[in-house]
């Protein structure tokens, strides 16, 4: 199996793919801004299972060719992507009485465009049957709790889960499967970035290797779903 996850080179992203490189039957295509996290990722992996399949990329989702650069890469190497998980994110705390109009942008372009121009890019190399897990948040989850300055991060999320429930509309003639895991905390940097000195109960290992499991089986299950995935919040 063909799988193309961003955002490899830390947090829930990482564990993800050393999740996933256990089966050697997966070809796990890694992609990060920092070459040196994903040789660290490699070396990792290569520890864990000296026969994985794993292909770390240094590509930048904002500035970086995809239809020139990244597509061809895949074709020719791979053929097809069977699963695509958009994990790549950031996250900002600004009060929104601080945060100005570009602060919304780049967290729009972050947490949701990026997004959008991969899967436009990849899908055609995507095949029947093949599953897209966007990596949402419940800090867009309507109806969870809600944290002062965190309104740009929020709104971007909530934009990618409803994207989420109106292209799997579009594709399901394909057999194509869109998910999304709107994501409590996990004990990662992101956390202790927008909540210092909270500890999660659950650890960035244990939310990779259930990110990792549901993009391989979570299409056998659901479309077009937008589901909680939190013991707390945050």
């Amino acid at each position: 199996m063909n799988i193309l996850l961003t955002g490899a080179s830390s947090g829930v992203g990482f564990e993800a793919v050393l999740e996933l490189i256990l089966k050697s039957e997966n070809k796990v295509i890694a992609l990060a801004r920092s070459a040196d996290k994903l040789s660290r990722l490699l070396e990792i992996a290569k520890g864990l299972n000296p026969e994985c399949n794993l292909f770390p990329v240094q590509f930048d989702l904002l500035n970086d060719d995809i239809e020139q650069g990244l597509k061809p890469f895949i074709a020719q190497q791979f053929g097809q992507i069977d699963v695509l998980i958009n994990n790549a994110g950031n996250l900002e705390v600004k009060p929104f009485e601080q945060s100005s109009e570009v602060d919304f942008v780049e967290m729009l372009q972050s947490n949701f465009l990026n997004h959008v121009r991969l899967i436009q890019g990849l899908l055609p190399l995507m095949q029947t049957p093949s599953h897209i897990v966007n990596i949402g948040s419940m800090g867009g989850f309507q109806g969870s709790a809600k944290f002062a300055g965190l309104s740009a991060y929020s709104a971007s999320k909530a934009a990618l889960h409803n994207f989420t429930e109106c292209l799997a509309e579009e594709l399901k003639e394909r057999k194509i499967s869109v998910n999304c895991l709107a994501l409590g905390s996990a004990q990662t940097e992101m956390l202790e970035k927008a909540f210092p000195g909270y500890e999660s109960p659950v650890m960035a290992f244990e939310m990779g290797k259930y990110i990792a499991d549901f993009a391989l089986t979570g299409h056998k299950f659901f479309n077009g779903k937008v589901l909680p995935v939190a013991v707390t919040t945050p």
